[in-house]
């Protein structure tokens, strides 16, 4: 079992408003909180978001080697399609429009959604049906 993730972010704030909005969507709680950084948590597992003194750039870049994105399950697809409505007044941008919501493929329901800081989170349609009829996740 995963343990915890800790990214360092540019702007706690932005991290903040952002990544606090979709996890707590998501059903994680508040867990720590100090001066330049937070984390949410759900079971045993959280998640980190610091700005940290020792960074040396100002924005995450998923396409250099490292971290490319974080994925979500989410119950649905009517949940994900409301995340998706949502997203934006939090900070994030749909990536793929064109091919929303089958980005990933024609059997893959998800969104991929990028924050102000170039950071990537996947959010994946868990098994119910999809509102075309067919069968997701």
């Amino acid at each position: 079992m995963l343990h915890h993730i800790e990214l360092w972010v540019p702007d706690m704030g932005r991290a903040a408003r952002s990544w606090g909005w979709l996890l707590e969507r998501l059903g994680y709680t508040p867990y720590q909180d100090w001066p330049d950084g937070r984390s949410w948590r759900l079971g045993e597992t959280y998640i980190v978001f610091e700005r940290s003194p020792a960074l040396t750039a100002d924005r995450h870049e998923r396409l250099r080697p490292g971290l490319n994105h974080l994925a979500f399950h989410v119950r649905g697809p009517a949940e994900l399609d409301a995340l998706v409505a949502e997203a934006s007044e939090h900070g994030w941008t749909l990536l793929f429009p064109d091919r929303h919501p089958h980005a990933g493929g024609p059997d893959h329901y998800a969104a991929y959604l990028e924050d102000e800081d170039g950071f990537e989170a996947e959010l994946v349609a868990g098994r119910e049906a999809a509102p075309d009829g067919g069968a997701e996740g």
